[in-house]
């Protein structure tokens, strides 16, 4: 079965979405066209639309119709957020142990659960804009999962059965604002705050999630150097505790939390982002984000 990432693109001023193969990007409309389907409009609606994506993998199961297949260079595209309207955005805080051992803390045993609005969305390369009146703002390398299949009390053997992929998520932070609010939401939740992607890469491509390198870097400096296998509460895990207090649905993004190594808890004193500065955010099997900071005067 063929694997697949799947991507939003902008080309010659027009937004569309696709397939990557070998760094080209076979359009939406092109798959409809040679292999006579009809699919739908958007990311979010293939996602959900089960009986569109079955059709597109199993027409697609023969890489060697990808041949046929007019493409474009990835290089001439510009990458968009794999999904700009999602129904929700559920984030955890402090569930990989090594970040919650450089504040001197244990991982909660249930999900410490909080949830950016859709306007925190940019794409992989898009600036992230820093008001000038936030003084402490930091970054957060997260593994997302893409709920593909929906529901509630799913059970934790049938979790993976609902996730549809994978992507590079950043939790962009105001710790100021976080902190100084006693809860996370604005802190966390201004315009720009959520650059993710560079595409969705379907589950069934990544063996392990719970074994991805993570890095992130600032200028070229490392300081998130660690691995998903830190996360304390596991995907399966994740999911059957989230769905047990509300509905799940496809196109749901889960970013499960982020290493040590955040600007906050850097030693001897934190490095928070600055104005041009340059943060990559890197995981095996799923690609780089790589966002400029940006002021908003």
């Amino acid at each position: 079965m063929i694997t697949l990432k799947l991507l939003n693109i902008s080309y010659l001023n027009k937004s569309s979405y696709g397939i990557l193969v070998d760094n080209n990007v076979i359009l939406k409309e092109s798959l409809e066209s040679k292999l006579n389907i009809t699919l739908p409009d958007t990311l979010e609606a293939l996602i959900s639309e089960k009986e569109s994506f079955a059709s597109l993998k199993s027409l697609m199961s023969d890489v060697s119709k990808s041949t046929s297949l007019d493409n474009v260079p990835l290089s001439q595209c510009k990458l968009l957020a794999p999904l700009l309207n999602p129904p929700k955005i559920l984030c955890l805080g402090l569930n990989y142990v090594d970040h919650a051992a450089e504040q001197g803390k244990a991982p909660p045993e249930e999900p410490t659960l909080f949830m950016k609005p859709r306007t925190t969305i940019v794409g992989p390369y898009d600036d992230v804009v820093k008001l000038d009146w936030v003084t402490q703002l930091d970054y957060e390398c997260e593994l997302a999962v893409v709920i593909g299949q929906g529901g509630k009390n799913i059970s934790m053997d049938d979790a993976f059965n609902h996730v549809f992929g994978y992507m590079v998520f950043n939790d962009v932070s105001a710790r100021d604002i976080q902190f100084k609010d006693r809860q996370w939401t604005r802190g966390k939740s201004f315009d720009t705050f959520a650059p993710m992607g560079p595409w969705i890469t379907t589950s069934d491509e990544i063996d392990d999630p719970h074994s991805l390198k993570m890095v992130t870097t600032v200028n070229g400096e490392v300081r998130q150097n660690s691995t998903t296998e830190q996360m304390f509460l596991k995907i399966p895990q994740i999911i059957h505790k989230i769905s047990k207090v509300m509905t799940l649905e496809p196109g749901d993004v889960i970013p499960t939390g982020t290493p040590a190594g955040v600007a906050l808890y850097l030693k001897p004193s934190p490095k928070f982002l600055e104005k041009d500065d340059v943060v990559k955010l890197s995981i095996d099997g799923l690609g780089s984000l790589e966002n400029k900071i940006i002021s908003d005067s």
